[in-house]
C-alpha cells in the first residue's frame, strides 16, 4: 500500500492544490525519511520494509522510468531521473523483478494469507486499490505498457479480495467493527 502513496499528489493537484507538481515533494526520499522517523524510533527494524515499500516507488518507479522527480526536496527543488522510459525493456524487467520479489516474500513469510483473513486493516487497502483504479476513471493520462498490466491486476485483485473479506464480515455482523477493541478489553 505504501508504494503508491507518493502518487497522492495526483489527487491533491486535481482537487486541492492545482499548483502542486506531480512527482514533486511527495516523491522525495528525504521527505519520506522525515515522515518515517517516528516509526523508526518506535518500531526500529520492523519499520524498514514499510519504508522500502514507500521509497521504491520514487526510486524504482519514477526515478528510473517516470521521468524527473524532486528526489531531494526540501533540500533542493531540482528534478532528478534517468532517461529510461516506462516502455523500455529495462524498466519492464525491473518492474517484473520487483513484482516477483514481492510475491516471493509474501509467500515465504506467509503474509499472502493475511489478504484473506478478516481484519480491520484490510480496509486500508482501499487506498492502493483506488490509486490503481482512479487514474483511468479520472482520465489521468497513463502510458503503461501491456506487459506491466498483469502485476497491477494481481495486486488489484489481492487488495480487492481483502477488502471484500472484511466488508462481508462487517455486513454479516456489524458488531465486527469493534471486535478488535473488544478482544483488547478481554485481554487487558
Amino acid at each position: 500500500m505504501l508504494s503508491v502513496i507518493p502518487d497522492v499528489d495526483i489527487l491533491i493537484q486535481k482537487y486541492l492544490l492545482p499548483s502542486l507538481e506531480h512527482r514533486g515533494p511527495t516523491h522525495s526520499v528525504i521527505a519520506a525519511f522525515l515522515v518515517f522517523t517516528p516509526f523508526f524510533i518506535v518500531y526500529r527494524k520492523k519499520a524498514v520494509p514499510y519504508f522500502v515499500a514507500l521509497v521504491q516507488h520514487s526510486l524504482v518507479g519514477d526515478y528510473i522510468a517516470g521521468g524527473q522527480i524532486q528526489l531531494l526536496w526540501p533540500l533542493t527543488n531540482q528534478y532528478f531521473g534517468t532517461t529510461i522510459g516506462i516502455r523500455s525493456l529495462t524498466n519492464i524487467a525491473i518492474e517484473w523483478t520487483m513484482f516477483l520479489a514481492s510475491i516471493t516474500v509474501m509467500l515465504m513469510t506467509r503474509d499472502f494469507a493475511t489478504f484473506f483473513r478478516r481484519q480491520r486493516s484490510n480496509l486500508i487497502l482501499a487506498i492502493p486499490t483506488f490509486t490503481v483504479l482512479l487514474p483511468p476513471i479520472l482520465s489521468y493520462p497513463l502510458d503503461v505498457p501491456i506487459l506491466l498490466v498483469p502485476p497491477h491486476v494481481v495486486y488489484a485483485v489481492m487488495f480487492s479480495a481483502a477488502i471484500v473479506v472484511e466488508l462481508v464480515a462487517i455486513l454479516e455482523d456489524p458488531r465486527q467493527i469493534n471486535r478488535f477493541d473488544n478482544q483488547k478489553e478481554k485481554k487487558g
